[in-house]
């Protein structure tokens, strides 16, 4: 017998420890670890693999034969490896291949006698919960239908202001699909709108074209990822990227008539989920027009991030994803400590009719606004447009991050027309590319007038005053204003605000 390798030592271990979670899925298989301090659930570790547990089942009733050894080998390594990691708690799920399976139960015991840890087999009421659970970690406000397709089932949830509602298992994941009917489309559409006429409170929930579906599941990620490649289009971000129903309708054409070697030569798409992704579109589409969608909004987050966001306390359930991360990357780039909150004060009179939603960007900002002081003084826009654009938030959608990319890329200078961020200015309206590049002029200023001293910024003070003129108040600062850069950043923000006229009025200080 091999020996098992040794506990690692930990890192300064945060309070709650590591959590690890092992998805036994009828297609994949995977482990996440998890840091259980971080409100944002971004993974500290993720590997899969696709073993197909769920092929055949349908005709066998049985577990994939050809499955069954790499799966259970994975869940040696997948085990001992979060062990080697210095994990705290090692978590196994299994979802719908082992629950319908009759040699599941089997499978079970010989993982859990191997690994030594117990496997939670979930029911399909569960696994919907918890993906919904998952979207609303990830999307706290998510009002609509959760879809979370797995290789053997389809969960659906209803999902309330972040909380979940109702959901049901229903056996329509492409593998059981494609068994089922030897791939034959025009056979899977009757068998899914049969199904999914048997959930009576679907018709509730029916929409007259301005619902949202959130859509969990690698195969659904794999069909956004293609409609990003045929549209070109410049993020390649899947959590919380949007497509129209319309938009969906072409993909399961496009699919439909493209051959496997076709799909697998775009990029982004998985060779090994090739097999399925023409029954994913067909499910997607056909759940789409029975809610009666008017979009869909892919997540990043589902069961696994639904399990882990069960575990943590009520007071970090409640907190802004968005807020924890920017305060994470400040925590770590920033350079001292408090100006995020001495910055959000200082520019708010420059946005005095903000919405809540447009304020919850600007404090987001501020808190970003220093991130990137440590690159070579010639790429620092650069690199803060790129770090934050492809940092993987949650809590925002596209336009969102391309807001908050746009005011760091002000913030240090980037050119109002620079090619960098041309293509990505089509994801926004103009009045909105026009208030990030305010937003990152102000805080460009005051970075300047207070050397990144919050004490220093909090004696000074921005207007707008009645005669249109933007005016710089230093009251009693003790810190000479150093006017020549200090006045030309001023005027470019005057300049974007359509200022009449720049003014610095600066009060004498105080004697020591």
């Amino acid at each position: 017998m091999s020996k098992q390798p040794a506990r690692a030592k930990k890192r300064k271990p945060p309070a709650d420890g590591l959590l690890a979670v092992i998805d036994i899925g009828s297609n994949s298989l995977r482990l996440v670890v998890f840091d259980t301090a971080d409100r944002t659930l971004h993974p500290l570790f993720n590997e899969k693999i696709l073993c197909g547990l769920g092929r055949g089942l349908d005709k066998t009733g049985r577990l994939n034969p050809d499955g069954v050894p790499l799966a259970q080998d994975y869940l040696l390594r997948f085990t001992r490896l979060a062990r080697a990691m210095g994990v705290d708690r090692i978590d196994l799920i299994a979802t719908a291949a082992i629950r319908d399976a009759e040699d599941g139960p089997d499978f079970v015991a010989e993982a859990e006698r191997a690994c030594g840890y117990p496997v939670r087999i979930l029911s399909g009421e569960e696994e919907g919960r918890l993906a919904a659970l998952g979207v609303a970690a990830g999307i706290p406000d998510a009002t609509g239908i959760v879809g979370d397709l797995g290789g053997g089932s389809l969960e659906i949830a209803e999902l309330r202001d972040g909380r979940p509602g109702r959901s049901v298992s229903l056996p329509l994941g492409p593998l059981r699909l494609i068994g089922r009917h030897d791939g034959n489309p025009a056979a899977m559409r009757r068998e899914i709108d049969r199904q999914l006429a048997t959930v009576d409170w679907l018709a509730e929930n029916a929409g007259d074209g301005d619902g949202t579906l959130y859509a969990v599941g690698g195969a659904w990620r794999n069909l956004a990822r293609l409609h990003m490649a045929q549209r070109h289009y410049p993020l390649h971000v899947i959590h919380g990227f949007r497509m129209r129903r319309a938009e969906i309708d072409d993909v399961e054409r496009i699919v439909g008539h493209l051959g496997p070697r076709s799909l697998a030569r775009i990029e982004g798409i998985s060779r090994r989920r090739v097999e399925t992704l023409p029954a994913a579109a067909i499910v997607l589409a056909r759940l789409m027009r029975t809610l009666r969608c008017k979009s869909v909004v892919f997540s990043a987050h589902g069961l696994r991030e639904g399990h882990l966001f069960e575990t943590l306390p009520a007071k970090r359930r409640s907190e802004d994803p968005l807020f924890s991360a920017a305060e994470a990357m400040a925590e770590r780039w920033a350079r001292f400590g408090g100006m995020s909150d001495a910055l959000a004060a200082w520019t708010a009179p420059l946005f005095a009719d903000e919405t809540a939603a447009q304020r919850r960007l600007r404090l987001a900002s501020c808190k970003l606004a220093d991130i990137a002081w440590r690159d070579h003084a010639d790429y620092r826009a650069h690199q803060a447009f790129q770090r934050i654009l492809y940092f993987p938030f949650v809590g925002i959608g596209h336009g969102e991050r391309v807001f908050l990319a746009l005011a760091g890329f002000a913030r240090y200078g980037g050119a109002e027309k620079a090619d960098q961020i041309a293509s990505f200015l089509n994801l926004l309206p103009r009045h909105a590319v026009a208030r990030a590049r305010r937003l990152g002029l102000a805080q460009r200023l005051a970075y300047q007038v207070s050397g990144a001293s919050a004490d220093v910024l909090r004696h000074s003070a921005l207007k707008l005053d009645a005669k249109g003129r933007l005016i710089l108040r230093l009251r009693d600062v003790g810190v000479p204003a150093g006017r020549g850069t200090v006045e030309r950043r001023l005027q470019a923000l005057g300049n974007a605000l359509g200022a009449t006229d720049t003014a610095i009025e600066e009060s004498k200080a105080e004697k020591a």
